[in-house]
């Protein structure tokens, strides 16, 4: 009985047009944080100047590519992590190696409309004389964001070969997180 005179009893305020309801002060002072970016709100590329450009016709020590981010949704989104990042080979013989993650620790990045975050991936340039066995030629890289399933495909525009090592414990080549 009291449930059907609660509704009746609605029902006349909301009629009425005079209904007010009252939010409890943690409410209503609580920021709704942001959820992470998915694949469909993000746009991908890599880092094509100056310094950004990996120097892929040494062969003595490693180099780094980047590959940024932007948010090109309406709303603000978060990126924390590493990215997954898969390389397409050129050769026959290549394959897919999905790239190693480092050890270093990630960080969270807010990302507003338009505001953009990176990360690096190291590499481990090889001579052209080197054995076809033993380079990997990058043709394209799937790039997955953070805790997505759908990925990003870029193609590769450096050249050069990396040290082949997809099956090593501590390979050369290895990615950081959004923001390193």
């Amino acid at each position: 009985m009291k449930s059907k005179l609660t509704v009746v009893a609605l029902a006349a305020v909301v009629a009425a047009g005079t209904a007010t309801f009252a939010v409890p002060a943690s409410a209503a002072s609580a920021k709704v944080q942001p959820t992470r970016c998915h694949t469909a709100d993000l746009k991908a590329g890599f880092a094509l100047g100056g310094d950004a450009t990996p120097e892929m016709n040494q062969t003595k020590k490693q180099t780094q590519a980047f590959i940024w981010f932007t948010n090109q949704s309406k709303r603000t989104c978060t990126l924390s992590g590493f990215a997954g990042v898969d390389m397409i080979g050129a050769q026959k013989t290549d394959g897919t190696w999905s790239v190693a993650r480092s050890s270093k620790k990630a960080t969270k990045f807010p990302l507003k409309h338009g505001d953009t975050v990176d990360f690096s991936i190291t590499l481990l340039p090889v001579a052209k004389s080197t054995p076809q066995k033993q380079k990997f030629v990058p043709a394209k890289f799937l790039v997955t964001p953070p805790n997505e399933a759908k990925h990003l495909t870029l193609k590769w525009p450096f050249g050069g070969q990396i040290l082949k090592q997809d099956g090593a414990t501590h390979p050369a080549t290895y990615l950081n997180p959004i923001g390193l």
